[in-house]
């Protein structure tokens, strides 16, 4: 019991948290089992420092009544403490670590292709021609949606784009 309780003081919850990147109700799920297990941790530390002894000879020579200090020492003497099948705890444990780590194994995975999508998308930045290179051609068939509106515009007889000398001001020459 002592390697357990020295790993568990061990244990540096933060940097779990942060190093595997949990969040959402992974993230919350550890919070909660941290303050249980602090919480378990206290109790244990304030009844471990509890007095456990009972000096009977001194409660007989300071009360009149010695038959109720024989009565309690004989209860105390025959108390029994109740055990407790830890195993329903210990499968709740288990069931929250399968969940734990099924939540993490789908993060992971949401990440890892997320990380992908990102790196293709950075490569086509690094590969991409400079904007001052390109043609009205490529943007016209990258774009296909520019060469129609223009085609449209041009056919009602408008040869400026609506609402662009408001956002660009008008650079004309005088």
């Amino acid at each position: 019991m002592a390697a357990g309780r020295s790993a568990a003081l061990k244990l540096d919850w933060i940097k779990i948290s942060t190093s595997l990147g949990l969040k959402g109700q992974t993230a919350s799920a550890l919070q909660a089992f941290k303050k249980r297990n602090d919480d378990a941790r206290r109790k244990v530390n304030l009844l471990s420092a509890s007095p456990q002894t009972v000096d009977f000879a001194h409660y007989r020579d300071t009360l009149n009544n010695t038959a109720v200090v024989d009565e309690i020492e004989g209860h105390f003497k025959s108390f029994k403490p109740a055990t407790y099948d830890v195993g329903r705890q210990i499968k709740a444990i288990e069931a929250f670590e399968t969940q734990a780590v099924k939540s993490a194994e789908e993060t992971k995975g949401r990440v890892d292709g997320e990380l992908k999508d990102l790196q293709k998308t950075l490569e086509n930045i690094e590969q991409a021609r400079p904007f001052e290179d390109l043609t009205v051609d490529e943007a016209a068939a990258a774009r296909p949606d520019i060469d129609e509106r223009t085609s449209q515009l041009v056919s009602k007889g408008r040869w400026h784009v609506p609402g662009y000398k408001e956002k660009f001001g008008d650079l004309s020459v005088l």
